[in-house]
């Protein structure tokens, strides 16, 4: 309900409609809060339209929060999206209420203390110039996207080729920090890789053979860390300089540092695009089975 928050102090009912894709593994349902302040739940109904258009009502347990809260934890519900993707923020408690429409208690989450990541905003970086703060804001605006898109997938998932010219989504993730590194020691440095980054880097900037032997049997928070720590250190370097080095021109390309920049951000949002493109086409993981044995 991004386009219509609830904001009203008084209990309402509030309707979400959609459609369940035949491919779907999942349907998850729940209450949302952003930032500070008091959001209350109860009642919540979960309906499936049948094949003669009828809409049939599905057990939801502990639908209106009768059961006691404890410890932050809702009996019969999940912080997050699933059992292995649970969430805890310690910016919000989380108890019963008296208030309520049906029965005698409700769910209350409190907020207090969040600070918001700054969406939809360009600039104002602490420490660093404008055009600058311009570029690291762009920047981690599309990393995050891509870590929103690739933090809950499995193995199976990350290390899935769909073909022989194929690239892993894991190796991807690798590609774009090996990407970052390199215009770090370009831009910051005027060089290219040396022998030993090469080693270390070559087969995910190439992203060729070598990148899909390579790059398998990581989880994917082992690329998001990699990936981070490259992140740190741009802006660590970014925040040294200022407008008058962004302007400067790299003449063995006759590129300004910032159209450098520039191309690492929308290098991101390339394969942003092929992650995602990926992601949807991945086939249900097969459960292995063990061979029965033959009784003679």
């Amino acid at each position: 309900m991004s386009d219509r928050p609830v904001k009203s102090k008084e209990w309402n009912s509030y309707t979400v409609e959609g459609t369940v894709d035949k491919n779907s593994k999942s349907l998850s349902f729940g209450g949302l809060c952003l930032f500070d302040g008091k959001f209350y739940f109860d009642k919540f109904e979960l309906f499936i339209e049948n094949d003669k258009g009828v809409y049939e009502p599905v057990t939801v347990l502990n639908s209106s929060f009768e059961s006691p809260i404890s410890n932050g934890d809702v009996p019969k519900w999940i912080q997050g999206i699933s059992n292995d993707a649970i969430v805890k923020v310690k910016e919000y408690k989380i108890t019963s209420d008296k208030s309520s429409v049906d029965g005698k208690n409700s769910l209350l989450i409190e907020g207090k203390g969040i600070k918001p990541r700054l969406e939809a905003k360009i600039g104002n970086v602490e420490g660093a110039s404008p055009k600058i703060a311009d570029m690291i804001s762009m920047l981690e605006d599309l990393k995050a996207r891509v870590e929103r898109t690739v933090k809950n997938m499995s193995q199976y998932e990350i290390d899935y080729l769909h073909d022989a010219e194929a690239n892993r989504i894991g190796a991807l993730v690798m590609h774009l920090a090996a990407a970052e590194k390199y215009y770090q020691v370009f831009t910051f440095e005027n060089r290219d890789f040396n022998e030993e980054e090469k080693k270390k880097w070559g087969n995910a900037l190439d992203l060729d053979q070598g990148g899909r032997d390579e790059f398998k049997g990581h989880d994917i928070q082992y690329y998001l860390d990699i990936y981070n720590e490259v992140r740190a250190k741009t802006i660590e370097e970014l925040k040294k300089r200022d407008d008058a080095w962004f302007a400067e021109v790299q003449t063995r390309y006759d590129w300004t540092n910032q159209y450098c920049w520039f191309h690492v951000m929308e290098h991101q949002s390339s394969h942003l695009g092929q992650i995602l493109f990926l992601k949807k086409r991945i086939p249900p993981e097969q459960k292995k089975t063990l061979p029965q044995e033959i009784k003679k």
